[in-house]
């Protein structure tokens, strides 16, 4: 039986040959999103920017659009409504959580206002009641805003540590070089399209993180290998064939992944758009990365050629790829 390739079995790219370009636009990739982040900001959703949370019932099946319609001539603003799903819920108790962000100048959403959510939600379902109002002050937000960035910076450095005591320390500078590549363009496309930001992009984040070191660690794995098996051959071309040789691995993973992503981000309506659009986008970013960035660093940085940390386990982590 013939396997699935996404290209031949044989391959021999140079993916140094342009390294100066693909490097050099990787950097320009962050500057630019750290200046777009600057100057154009970012749409917080109600978890960073603060809000109020209203939960609701009613024996009427929830209709989320009708209720976001019927919200949206308020002009409100952000508003995320979502379905709760219990099974001790009968069919006769229907639970909807409402968020809607902070007015401008106002901690939390005046009672007047959702007053008027209760009015207009009466005419979508008569019989629905508000049964918890609670709501999200500045302080908190900001709370939540440092704890997210706390929790990618956390990452990030258990990482480094991981790849330096399992590689070696260059390994480990290209790696996190990578991954903060990957967040930060990420941030960036945020920025520039001013899609909503929350608490599930931060989720989305660490997602990417997690996939892009996996493909970064593959590639690393199969580079140790060989820098066993050819000592004299020079760095850049057992790098080169390192690549060559996980290309199909990286590919077919990146492509399932795609294949399961872009269905939810074309069918998956308003409240996981963003959610499934950072990860679509990260997988996107994150195979680049580990391709092209973070093993240019390692080739400038220099690799010892004799007796590589692990050498001797070398290849029992992964399967062979190609």
């Amino acid at each position: 039986m013939r396997h699935l390739r996404l290209v031949p079995e044989k391959t021999n790219i140079d993916f140094f040959a342009a390294a100066r370009w693909t490097f050099g636009a990787s950097v320009v990739a962050m500057i630019l999103s750290v200046i777009l982040v600057l100057t154009m900001g970012l749409n917080f959703g109600i978890d960073f920017r603060g809000g109020t949370t209203v939960r609701t019932e009613s024996a009427r099946p929830v209709d989320v659009a009708a209720y976001r319609a019927a919200i949206a001539d308020l002009e409100l603003g952000d508003v995320s409504i979502t379905e709760v799903f219990d099974p001790t819920f009968g069919p006769e108790r229907n639970v909807a959580m409402i968020r809607i962000q902070a007015q401008e100048g106002v901690g939390s959403v005046p009672p007047e206002t959702i007053a008027a959510v209760e009015t207009v939600l009466k005419a979508v379902a008569p019989d629905i009641r508000f049964t918890a109002v609670e709501s999200v002050g500045p302080k908190v937000s900001g709370e939540l805003i440092w704890t997210a960035i706390l929790s990618v910076v956390v990452a990030w450095a258990g990482i480094l540590v991981y790849i330096w005591l399992r590689f070696e320390w260059q390994y480990a500078v290209g790696a996190v070089a990578a991954l903060v590549h990957d967040v930060v363009v990420t941030v960036g496309i945020f920025a520039l399209l001013q899609m909503r930001f929350d608490l599930t992009i931060i989720a989305a984040l660490l997602t990417i993180i997690g996939y892009s070191i996996n493909d970064t660690v593959v590639v690393f794995d199969r580079l140790r290998e060989n820098l066993v098996k050819f000592k004299k051959m020079p760095l850049r071309d057992v790098m080169n064939l390192s690549v060559n040789e996980t290309l199909s691995r990286t590919l077919m993973t990146s492509g399932t992944t795609l294949l399961a992503l872009l269905p939810l981000l074309i069918l998956g309506g308003d409240v996981i758009r963003g959610f499934t659009f950072a990860i679509t986008w990260g997988v996107v970013v994150g195979t680049y990365s580990s391709v092209y960035m973070a093993k240019n660093i390692v080739l400038w940085l220099g690799l010892p050629r004799e007796g590589p940390k692990g050498a001797s386990e070398a290849g029992t982590q992964f399967p062979t790829a190609g």
